[in-house]
């Protein structure tokens, strides 16, 4: 049966949220005359941050979970003799969200794993910010709320839904650095330059140089912008935007990029260049280097040229004037030409100018987005909760 999520979850303002405020549990109660204020006794204030602190490792997920909770883990971690039950948690999580502690929490914790995986003493000297390479990426997880929530498209169902959506940064060795929580119609290129621009200003002397993420971050404009702010992006074409070999100009000698257990080369890279439109500035193209792989094990059709295919020509185009007479007595149909086919291309972009281009690491470097961020999110939603579908009862998902 479904459960309507926390108010604090979909309710107020749309400001960026940390991923645990999607967690919250289902039904949150309106405080009332008998309810706390937040300017009560620091002590209970820190038992109660102890017990949503501490959920995870009794094996809770949601304060939901405390209605059913009885052991004594809880209670001895925060000092009681009881733990905390569900309403008074959840009402506490309620009136943190309501005056910006979820912000303030969500910066505090960017700092913290800022410092814990880049010490300070790694930061650059004479007050230049140190540089760091992060992978960007959005994550979108659907409410089930009877509160009417702003709708978008969730990727791994295919489907329109009620959602919030996670945008998350990770470091080149898959650490969680940044945490926030978006309307769910956000577009990932709307959120990022604020998003990045945030973490930069509450951690410090660093900053963001090198940014990789996915084909949604593929727009001309958001690449033009962030290269002005001095940040290289790395990312890959959308398939709308080339149409193969010939899209692409000096293009380099194809080199081995990997080979199967037998030896044999499956991917091949080759260094190229291409230049893309930009609609609010159509006399100033976006120039890009690419990384072109070519997968050898998957094959496509060659994409006919545009003024040839605007044409349609006849069914039987391919066979001789003489054996076209397929209304005379004894013609015999022919099986059709298979379609002449290509190795599948994969373009990986960036917006640096480094002469020469290494088309191997900028392959390797985008490549590199599945174990340390893909695979990341999936382990980092598990120990939240944040693995199922919010408001609507189903089993963790392992």
């Amino acid at each position: 049966m479904n459960r309507p999520v926390s108010v604090a979850a979909v309710s107020g303002s749309h400001r960026d949220r940390p991923a645990h405020a999607i967690g919250a549990s289902p039904a949150t109660p309106r405080p009332g005359p008998n309810c706390f204020s937040l300017t009560g006794s620091s002590a209970v204030r820190r038992r109660l941050l102890l017990t949503i602190l501490f959920l995870g490792v009794v094996g809770l997920h949601r304060t939901w979970d405390l209605r059913g909770y009885t052991a004594d883990g809880l209670a001895l971690l925060t000092r009681r003799t009881r733990a905390y039950g569900y309403r008074y948690t959840e009402a506490f999580l309620s009136q943190i969200a309501r005056t910006d502690g979820a912000e303030r929490f969500t910066d505090t914790l960017a700092c913290w794993a800022t410092q814990l995986w880049h010490p300070t003493e790694d930061t650059g000297e004479g007050g230049h910010p140190s540089a760091l390479t992060g992978y960007v990426d959005g994550h979108r997880k659907p409410v089930y709320s009877e509160v009417l929530i702003p709708r978008g498209l969730i990727g791994r169902l295919g489907i329109i839904l009620g959602c919030r959506a996670l945008l998350l940064l990770h470091d080149e060795h898959g650490h969680p650095l940044f945490v926030t929580t978006q309307r769910g119609d956000q577009h990932l290129t709307v959120g990022v330059p604020a998003f990045l621009k945030r973490y930069e200003q509450h951690t410090g002397n660093r900053q963001i140089t090198r940014m990789i993420v996915d084909r949604e971050g593929m727009a001309t404009e958001f690449l033009a912008r962030l290269y002005a702010e001095g940040r290289s992006v790395v990312t890959i074409l959308q398939t709308n935007q080339y149409r193969g070999l010939s899209s692409f100009s000096k293009v380099g000698t194809f080199v081995p990029l990997s080979m199967d257990t037998h030896g044999q080369v499956i991917r091949e890279v080759a260094p190229a260049c291409i230049s893309l439109p930009r609609e609010d500035h159509p006399d100033e193209p976006l120039s890009l280097q690419v990384a072109l792989i070519r997968d050898l094990r998957r094959r496509v059709p060659v994409q006919p040229d545009p003024e040839e295919a605007a044409y349609p020509s006849r069914w039987d185009s391919d066979l001789p004037n003489d054996q076209r007479t397929w209304w005379r007595e004894g013609w015999q149909a022919t099986a059709a030409p298979a379609k002449e086919t290509t190795a599948k291309l994969i373009p990986i972009v960036t917006t640096e100018k480094t002469q020469p281009l290494d088309a191997i690491d900028l392959a390797q470097t985008y490549i590199h987005r599945w174990p340390v961020q893909e695979n990341i999110i999936k382990d980092y939603l598990l120990p939240l909760g944040l693995a199922g579908s919010h408001g609507k009862k189903n089993k963790r998902r392992i």
